[in-house]
């Protein structure tokens, strides 16, 4: 039975939270704190299977805690339990940054955590950190400067790309793990990538613009969120909204995004299966896919449904380079990929494999 500790400044939300979490055999709630102060004291003396923590608490926030974690080197699996405010996205950005595996939405009331749909997600999570493997992460969040640092290998690679000719496009799908990652590939490549960029990050609605935000701020490259109608443009990555999925669409000729609502599928909404098998009917001669760290299958039907319409090259994301080994395991286990590759060589590997103007 899995370990857990909860943090949380709410007595009626250490209460909600602690029935979720014990209503699930595999998960025991074993200790709670009411704020980073006690949450840190009993990290440094016991461990935990995972930690559920809150982010705006007296006396010592959630962000504060995730920086004393580090400084003390303590190893642990957390998950953060966020608001859905503007500045709440940002915040959670900066928790993902230090360190915290993945986040759940948390309700304004604790009476509406009780719903099927929320208990449903939340335990998903949780069972997904639990699993995940804990962050090795400097204390220092990843700059634009490091950035140029990484973008030095990648020169020598956009050289030799220059030759490459074709219509393409570049697909991402990521999940647990993924705003993270993504620091490692996106920034890295170059503002005259000769394709655009599709990326599917699962997160709700009002978090993926603070993504996109925080992506745009370390990258060459242009990075926003996909409006309705944007007309797909090379050397710019477009990050599907969250709580929509996002379709690649023919319209007067161009590739132009387009939403939909509706049931989630795979569980999530956006789905990365809707964005590749949009793609089917598309223009470009050849997608160039990219599967990176998250729990679940999802990719890997659409891979499956493009790969039977259009010419593919699927990379996937290495074992050992993955918060959760889930989503690029599904894929492989398919026989879907051609190519294997460590985080922080995907976006050489894009490079060589689309081409630079």
């Amino acid at each position: 039975m899995k370990k857990i500790l909860i943090i949380d400044d709410s007595a009626l939300m250490r209460t909600v939270l602690s029935d979720i979490i014990n209503s699930d055999s595999r998960f025991q709630v074993v200790a709670k704190a009411k704020d980073g102060i006690e949450g840190l004291d009993l990290l440094k003396k016991n461990t935990y299977d995972a930690v559920v923590l809150d982010i705006n608490m007296p006396r010592m926030d959630g962000i504060t805690m995730l920086r004393e974690v580090q400084k003390a080197k303590i190893k642990c699996k957390i998950m953060m339990a966020s608001t859905d405010t503007k500045e709440g996205a940002k915040v959670t950005m900066d928790a993902l940054d230090l360190g915290a595996l993945d986040f759940v939405h948390k309700p304004d009331r604790a009476s509406e955590c009780r719903g099927e749909d929320f208990t449903k997600h939340f335990i998903n999570t949780l069972a997904a950190v639990c699993d995940s493997k804990a962050p090795t992460i400097s204390s220092k969040a990843f700059s634009f400067e490091d950035a140029k640092e990484s973008r030095k290998v990648v020169e020598l690679v956009t050289r030799s790309a220059s030759k490459i000719t074709g219509n393409r496009i570049v697909a991402i799908a990521s999940s647990t793990g993924g705003p993270r990652a993504l620091q490692s590939v996106i920034p890295k490549l170059p503002k005259n990538l000769k394709t655009p960029v599709v990326l599917v990050q699962h997160m709700p609605e009002g978090f993926t613009a603070s993504l996109a935000e925080r992506l745009n701020s370390l990258s060459e490259i242009n990075v926003k969120e996909a409006a309705e109608g944007d007309i797909l443009k090379p050397g710019t990555v477009y990050i599907s909204r969250g709580g929509k999925h996002m379709h690649i669409v023919k319209s007067g000729g161009k590739s132009t995004i387009h939403y939909v609502d509706g049931p989630t599928r795979e569980g999530v909404r956006p789905c990365a299966n809707f964005m590749y098998e949009s793609l089917m009917d598309s223009d470009y001669d050849e997608v160039c896919c990219v599967v990176m760290t998250g729990m679940g299958a999802d990719g890997t039907e659409g891979v499956k449904n493009l790969k039977s319409k259009k010419k593919i090259y699927v990379i996937g994301q290495e074992e050992s380079t993955c918060t959760v080994y889930g989503m690029p395991k599904a894929i492989a286990q398919a026989g879907l990929v051609d190519q294997v590759v460590k985080l922080d060589n995907i976006a050489q590997e894009i490079i060589m494999h689309v081409g630079v103007n």
